[in-house]
């Protein structure tokens, strides 16, 4: 029999909020964001932390538990107003998708996946007692393209079901999600049997996405096009999207919950061009009974204060609004 958490999830739609994102913002969670996101009829948010918001001096084993009531405020704030709450180690102890690298390296050293099993399991103790339905784990960001070299499936395996392992021993009712490798695209049906969620991302074609986004060289790609994105070489279409979500369709259809926790295009991607090609992502999504949440809410992939030059943005309350987005996104 399956593990609870394993069963088709709630197509929950939402945000990522970014206030513990990196050190560089301020871990002041904005409640307007919690109340606007809730009263636009959206139900999920997404919270990509940083570890070294609550260790001194970048030291994975020097935590200052008290430094965690910045988490507590988001945590409080979603159940406030009505929204599940989805708890990421964007950078956890040995491994972040973004530069600078981690000095230990989650998929090696055992000394990083003891501080990361660690980490987890004082979430987990913290936030015993809140309802699956109110918030989940989601383990850690984005783990890289499995190869012999580097990350291979069998450590990304490995180090989700120590994971697993730490935060069921404190709290065994707590929703975990797993992002798929290579960066959230595939998914991993070695770990049907483990009881977990998977994630996904709706960043592809990257020609679309990250289109002149200059931490993925985007300046290189080609002037963007729906149909007609570019990804690597290769022109995608509908037919191509639907294609690259048939493995998380599988999954979904095994009985094992599915989100896309992260998509979206940046800034600089012709508006046009952004909502043709999201409205055909978010179509195969919730024809698969799949939610979503967009990166992000407020900057530059967000529905508030974007700064896309080519859109009649509405004043919202003092924030610039791309209003189609915004009716876009609540189509879905």
């Amino acid at each position: 029999m399956a593990n609870p958490a394993q069963t088709v999830l709630p197509r929950w739609r939402g945000f990522n909020l970014l206030e513990m994102f990196t050190t560089h913002y301020d871990g002041n969670w904005q409640e307007d964001d919690f109340r606007w996101i809730a009263d636009w009829g959206f139900d999920f948010v997404r919270l990509p932390l940083s570890y070294q918001f609550w260790v001194e001096n970048d030291d994975a084993a020097r935590v200052k538990e008290s430094e965690l009531v910045r988490v507590d405020r988001a945590v409080d704030l979603g159940r406030q107003y009505g929204l599940h709450v989805c708890i990421n180690f964007h950078r956890g102890p040995g491994y972040c998708v973004n530069p600078p690298p981690e000095p230990l390296n989650l998929w090696k050293d055992a000394s990083a996946l003891d501080a990361f099993c660690a980490h987890w399991t004082m979430f987990a103790r913290r936030y015993r007692g809140i309802p699956s339905g109110a918030m989940s784990f989601d383990l850690i960001n984005e783990p890289p393209g499995p190869r012999e070299d580097g990350m291979t499936r069998a450590d990304h395996e490995f180090v989700v079901r120590e994971a697993v392992a730490a935060i069921r021993a404190a709290d065994p009712a707590r929703l975990i999600i797993v992002d798929g490798v290579s960066w959230g695209n595939d998914p991993c049906p070695e770990l049907a049997d483990l009881g977990v969620a998977q994630s996904c991302r709706a960043y592809a074609p990257m020609g679309i996405s990250h289109y002149r986004a200059s931490w993925v060289k985007g300046e290189d790609f080609p002037a963007p096009a729906w149909p007609g994105g570019w990804h690597y070489g290769e022109t995608w279409d509908r037919a191509r999207l639907e294609q690259h979500y048939a493995k998380w369709a599988d999954l979904a259809r095994r009985g094992i919950g599915v989100h896309c926790g992260e998509g979206g295009a940046f800034s600089k991607t012709p508006h046009d061009v952004v909502l043709r090609w999201l409205r055909d992502v978010l179509e195969i999504l919730t024809g698969h009974g799949i939610g979503y949440a967009l990166w992000n809410f407020r900057g530059s992939f967000g529905v508030l204060d974007s700064d896309r030059e080519d859109v009649c943005y509405a004043d919202w309350q003092g924030h610039s609004l791309d209003r189609k987005l915004l009716d876009l996104l609540r189509e879905f």
